[in-house]
């Protein structure tokens, strides 16, 4: 069964947090001194994630992903990716880690039967490293990289590219994902809850992004390809394909199918979104499947939400929610809806 929203987007892919804590403090995530966490008591047990992840694949959901906070914090989380990787309606599994902790968990990742892995890397110097993420952990994130390549070869790398803070590391991170045999993906800055620090004059973009590498490498051609993913593909003269997510510049609202699963059982239809539904109240209350499951198709085919649309059309542009009221609700925070 598949079902789609008012614009005809189907729902395909869940990105399912497993926990909202983090061992980083990135400037463009989670930039504060403090934070108020989800209750334990909340968090959904792995039954209850597989009950849930059930409901999803029977509405036509194939692609799931990992997220946090950091989901190699997760007690267990290997024993979760096991209980996944054995359903078959699951097309690709994955996992997005800050790489902290990955140089011991990559074998068990890939023994549990994980497809995939995405790992976050913002700067090569070990200074700026701390200023961006607060903690000393570079030689770690790296020793993480090196070991995504032994377990996961053709694996993927995520950078943030904000102006003025690591614009300048664009090639050196090219080069360096080359050499691991990494394919790089370069994200916009984006005004998403939890960066409280964005500007407009901070986003380094999806344009000045291709004519730095051109600069560098020559002439940059464009991967023709169809597909919803997020990333416009490219391939440099020397044969290396790199990607761009453009979604502050250039949206890709019209072929979202993506959805968010909170640790804590909140579904968000947009990474805007204000407000996610309530899914673990209703399975933790006994709500049968069948209930569970035309909660799950009313709320899509009534979704029309285009957020980083709506952001951009804004004529002015600030971060997205207040300090005040990200103290208030945790689940504003970007780490805490799955990035």
């Amino acid at each position: 069964m598949s079902i789609a929203d008012v614009h005809g987007r189907p729902l395909r892919n869940l990105r399912l947090s497993v926990t909202d804590r983090c061992n980083l403090r990135c400037q463009y995530c989670m930039p504060e001194e403090d934070y108020l966490w989800l209750p334990r008591e909340d968090i959904l047990h792995f039954e209850e994630i597989e009950q849930l992840v059930d409901l999803f694949l029977d509405l036509g959901v194939d692609k799931v992903r990992l997220t946090g906070g950091e989901p190699l914090l997760r007690r267990d989380v290997a024993d979760l990716v096991a209980r996944l990787s054995g359903r078959a309606r699951i097309r690709d599994l994955a996992m997005t880690t800050n790489g902290v902790l990955l140089k011991g968990a990559a074998s068990d990742m890939k023994r549990a039967g994980l497809h995939r892995i995405t790992v976050s890397l913002d700067t090569l110097d070990r200074d700026r490293f701390k200023r961006l993420a607060r903690f000393d952990e570079l030689d770690r994130v790296r020793a993480g990289l090196d070991a995504a390549a032994e377990h996961f070869p053709g694996f993927k790398m995520d950078t943030v590219v904000i102006r003025g803070t690591n614009d300048d590391e664009i090639i050196p991170l090219l080069e360096y994902a080359r050499e691991l045999g990494a394919e790089l993906r370069f994200i916009e800055y984006m005004d998403v809850g939890g960066a409280t620090h964005w500007t407009p004059s901070q986003v380094f973009s999806r344009a000045d992004m291709l004519q730095r590498v051109g600069e560098q490498h020559g002439p940059v051609t464009p991967i023709v390809e169809r597909s919803s993913a997020p990333a416009d593909r490219f391939r440099l003269p020397n044969g290396q394909v790199f990607g761009i997510i453009a979604s502050t510049t250039a949206p890709f609202c019209a072929a979202c199918d993506r959805s968010r699963l909170t640790a804590d059982g909140l579904w968000y239809l947009c990474l805007y979104a204000a407000r996610g539904i309530d899914l673990r109240g209703p399975l933790r209350g006994g709500a049968g499947v069948e209930s569970l499951r035309e909660l799950i198709t009313g709320v899509w085919h009534a979704r029309t939400d285009r957020g980083a649309e709506h952001r951009l059309a804004a004529r002015e542009r600030s971060p997205l929610i207040p300090i005040a009221a990200l103290k208030r609700d945790p689940h504003l925070e970007m780490h805490t809806r799955g990035g």
